[in-house]
């Protein structure tokens, strides 16, 4: 356990009914019996004052203490549970810090369960995921790692990998015994039951991945062709000002969305056109740049005019991006709504003002993101897991092509050994101090 007492208020900053100031540490004994005049009952919510160091009253409210290791750190842990003004609560904080404890750092509460053993990397990241769930099916998906779902998923693989090291390594420790268990058809076989379990967890593991970042969509095209409109659109408000006047997006506008659980950062962008105007150049060159950044570009064109938009586009678009030609203002063209498939790519006709072909190019979206609603086994991934995941697959593939085709046992008990290290990264087995640096200085301070 750490030497030290850590403290932080665990509400949000601003005026609310109820603030949460919480400790944790060696200390957290001490600083009970000074602002409560003891220790309450473990477990068990009791009325009390918060009192400074003269004995006056902070504030009136609840005390919960944990017994360490029975609690959320492993460590002794002090909740004081008082009235949501931030003058109160920083008072409070004020005078535990007097009394021997230090600020917590951002996520350092949860560092502590993690290092005591209260749970695996995978969980605790979990807890910051479902804090900042942004979808329903998101908190159901950290709810379930939090729970330990995806860990033991994990583990087992680790386990069953371990037994596959014990028969290769046997051969190599035993040489003199003409123990041949790399030569059982029984061990090809289970390379191969195991290597389809992770492929399982991994396609899991993109869906959840999806389902917690979602994908950057850009809107992109000429002046006055509805972008901002089909911003409105997706959103279901106005988000964007629209006018009949060219140029009058400058700046880049974000908006966030969800379609079927599936979060969506959509980026509004000018119009782009030849423009002598600073303000718009400057707005032209951001919608360019974010362009390159994109997961999707919905480029959009105005169905009702017969203008080639093709010398404002892009010349080239960046890598393997996805885009999509939107038809709009098929209200006015009398174009059916709908996707077709034409030599140039997909094309989906719409209407952002009446809502027609919006349901079209939601599917689309769906469907070049890779997202399924179906959520069984779906398991709520950050970008670490899925290269873990991968690094893993890679590393059971070359195991299986070294069983099969060079019979060097060497090569297979090293690539079983690096697969299960990469499995062991997702729940801290084997994790650098920089990684859970990064990690848990991403949670928000208090938890």
């Amino acid at each position: 356990m750490a030497a030290d007492t850590i403290a932080a208020i665990a509400t949000p900053p601003g005026f609310g009914g109820v603030g949460v100031v919480r400790v944790s540490g060696t200390g957290a004994r001490r600083i009970a019996e000074a602002i409560l005049g003891g220790i309450p009952k473990p477990r068990q919510a009791s009325l009390a004052w918060f009192r400074d160091g003269t004995g006056e009253a902070l504030d009136q409210g609840l005390a919960l203490f944990f017994p360490g290791p029975q609690s959320f750190t492993g460590e002794d842990v002090l909740e004081l549970q008082g009235h949501g003004g931030p003058l109160i609560l920083d008072l409070l904080l004020r005078r535990i810090l007097e009394l021997g404890a230090r600020l917590a750092r951002p996520g350092e509460f949860s560092e502590r369960a993690f290092l005591n053993g209260k749970l695996d990397l995978a969980q605790a990241e979990a807890v910051a995921d479902l804090i900042a769930s942004g979808t329903e099916e998101a908190a159901r998906l950290a709810s379930r790692n939090l729970s330990g779902e995806f860990s033991r998923r994990v583990q087992e693989l680790g386990e069953d990998l371990i037994l596959l090291r014990t028969f290769v390594e046997a051969a190599l420790d035993f040489p003199e015994e003409e123990i041949d268990f790399i030569a059982e058809s029984s061990i090809a076989a289970d390379l191969d039951q195991l290597l389809a379990r992770l492929d399982a967890l991994l396609g899991g593991a993109r869906q959840g991945c999806l389902i917690r970042e979602g994908i950057q969509v850009v809107i992109a095209g000429p002046p006055n062709v509805g972008k901002s409109s089909l911003l409105n659109a997706l959103a279901g408000k106005d988000a964007a000002i629209v006018t009949p006047i060219p140029g009058t997006t400058r700046d880049l506008l974000h908006q966030e969305i969800q379609i079927d659980g599936l979060p969506l950062h959509l980026i509004d962008t000018a119009g782009l056109r030849n423009s002598e105007n600073l303000v718009e150049r400057e707005g032209i060159r951001r919608a360019r740049d974010q362009i390159t950044k994109a997961d999707a570009v919905l480029w959009l064109s105005d169905d009702s005019q017969d203008l080639d938009d093709r010398e404002y586009a892009p010349t080239e678009w960046p890598g393997q991006i996805p885009v999509i030609r939107v038809r709009n203002k098929i209200d006015l063209s009398g174009r059916q709504p709908g996707r077709t498939q034409t030599t140039s790519g997909t094309e989906i006709a719409i209407s952002a003002r009446e809502g027609t072909g919006l349901d079209s190019l939601r599917a689309h979206l769906k469907q070049i993101a890779g997202y399924q609603e179906q959520v069984e086994g779906v398991f709520l991934a950050r970008r670490r897991h899925l290269d873990a995941l991968t690094r893993a697959r890679e590393a059971l593939c070359l195991a299986g092509t070294s069983l099969r085709a060079q019979h060097t046992p060497e090569i297979t008990a090293e690539e079983l050994r690096l697969a299960q290290q990469a499995l062991g990264e997702i729940t801290g087995e084997f994790t650098s101090e920089d990684l859970l640096g990064k990690i848990f200085s991403s949670f928000c301070v208090g938890k």
